[in-house]
């Protein structure tokens, strides 16, 4: 692995936090707590190459058309952030593998400044896993777009036929799509 100091962690983050929203407010504040968790903040990594590690955290930003959120640990999959916080503080001697995806992140300058090589892999980069993953998360955009529409021809029918019930019930449904597709 590649020896990037804490203090090159910490300002990464710091710009990182600083220029770009998390889908899901909760990962903005689980970087936040590694940051300025020393201890921890050993342990992660930062890699786009997430395959055959033993836990990893991918997590997007508003500005890319990807999974809010993602966390892996031996296999298990979860999209809750709350998870990974748990484990984490749980498994403090565990080493983190992150993968954050934000506009231009390919060309950024102070991301490469922290990303470090996956150690289980042998320098070949897996295409097969990054299509992948590139294509759960396409699919993953579209499936929200599709309900966000959907309930909006519902709550029209709703407001058509005066069902404040039904428009309350949706609205709330809608919100709560939007809420996990913005923070």
């Amino acid at each position: 692995m590649n020896n990037v100091t804490l203090s090159d962690k910490k300002e990464f983050l710091r710009w990182f936090l600083r220029n770009f929203k998390c889908k899901m407010k909760d990962s903005f504040y689980l970087l936040n707590y590694l940051m300025l968790n020393e201890t921890l903040l050993t342990r992660v990594h930062f890699t786009n190459q997430l395959e055959q590690l033993p836990k990893t955290i991918m997590i997007s930003t508003t500005c890319v058309p990807m999974t809010s959120f993602q966390f892996v640990k031996q296999d298990h999959v979860s999209y809750d952030v709350g998870t990974a916080f748990h484990d984490i503080r749980l498994n403090p001697e565990e080493d983190v593998f992150i993968g954050l995806f934000f506009k231009n992140w390919k060309s950024s300058p102070q991301y490469a400044s922290v990303l470090e090589e996956n150690p289980m892999n042998d320098h070949n980069v897996s295409q097969p896993h990054i299509v992948s993953l590139l294509a759960e998360m396409t699919l993953d955009h579209i499936l929200r777009k599709q309900k966000e529409k959907q309930l909006y021809e519902e709550i029209d029918r709703a407001l058509e036929n005066g069902d404040q019930s039904r428009f309350l019930q949706l609205t709330g449904e809608l919100n709560r799509l939007k809420d996990y597709e913005i923070h």
